[in-house]
């Protein structure tokens, strides 16, 4: 980590980052980001799943102006906009990406079995990506007040203890969309639905509510994803409970290691358990489940006449 000997930056360092972002760390988070982003578009482009452009996409943009703007203060430590805008765009990147979590989650329940789970598949994305958009507007909130309070030389804890709370609500909702997940999981592999109850639909045939490969792939994916955004919230809530002058806030590594690369291994991990591509399975299945559902109708009405 680079230090500055000059008084000038002693003077204001308890406004700003507290040491000089490493340039070279900078640059590495700036390319790898750049890249799994591009290639997360290609990705979508290429499997039609264009919500993932506003998902994982634009975590992927927010993060490369984040670091484009730490790259920034590496040659510029004392310019007040470059550390607003990394403070903005990495509070409020990992939240879209989170919300693809939500999406997939309600395909996997769809695909198994809806009598497995106590929320609907559709409610999911409408109940967890409602939760993600206000902790998102929250932490936007919190991030805009502390930046503009840096800009005019005062204390931005009324900020950071407003992206505290935002924060902290994401990382509750991401605690309660794993005990879902993992709910569901058991109750699927126990064959024990919700109530003791079954739906109305057609009881899945044996092989078709085995996990397949490119599902396993699928659920393993949204749980490491989950639990490497979940630890960068975790230390994103610590970090802000210490303050802006706090030990943990003005230590590079942590910030490196606890936020950069949690969101950097969750985006590479989407580029290789990409849902575009593992979840054409499930389509594949959605369909043959919709055809023996069709046909069943169909010889029960050719039965009545």
């Amino acid at each position: 980590m680079n230090t500055l000997s000059y008084s000038t930056f002693a003077r204001v360092s308890r406004n700003l980052y507290g040491y000089i972002p490493t340039r070279w760390i900078c640059i590495t988070f700036l390319v790898l980001f750049s890249i799994s982003s591009l290639a997360h578009v290609v990705q979508a482009t290429y499997s039609r799943t264009w919500w993932l452009l506003i998902t994982v996409v634009l975590c992927g943009a927010l993060e490369v102006g984040g670091w484009s703007a730490r790259l920034w203060s590496s040659w510029s430590p004392l310019l007040v906009s470059a550390y607003e805008m990394q403070m903005v765009c990495t509070i409020i990147g990992p939240t879209p990406l989170i919300a693809a979590n939500f999406v997939i989650l309600g395909s996997v329940i769809k695909t198994l079995g809806t009598e497995y789970s106590r929320i609907k598949p559709q409610q999911y994305s409408v109940i967890f990506c409602s939760c993600d958009v206000i902790a998102l507007l929250v932490q936007g909130l919190g991030a805009g007040i502390a930046s503009a309070a840096v800009s005019q030389g005062k204390n931005p804890e009324k900020g950071s203890h407003i992206v505290l709370v935002g924060i902290a609500f994401q990382m509750a909702v991401i605690t309660l969309y794993v005990a879902c997940l993992v709910e569901f999981l058991v109750r699927w592999y126990r064959d024990a639905p919700v109530g003791g109850k079954r739906s109305n639909n057609i009881k899945p045939e044996p092989k078709s509510r085995k996990l397949d490969l490119k599902l396993k792939a699928m659920i393993a994916t949204i749980l490491f994803t989950s639990l490497l955004l979940w630890i960068r919230a975790v230390y994103r809530s610590i970090e802000l409970a210490d303050d802006f002058t706090g030990k943990i806030i003005t230590t590079e590594v942590y910030f490196n290691v606890l936020d950069g690369m949690m969101v950097l291994l969750a985006m590479i991990t989407f580029n290789f358990g990409h849902p575009g591509l593992l979840l054409l399975s499930v389509r594949d299945l959605d369909a043959k489940a919709d055809g023996r559902i069709e046909l069943t109708a169909g010889s029960m009405r050719g039965s009545k006449i």
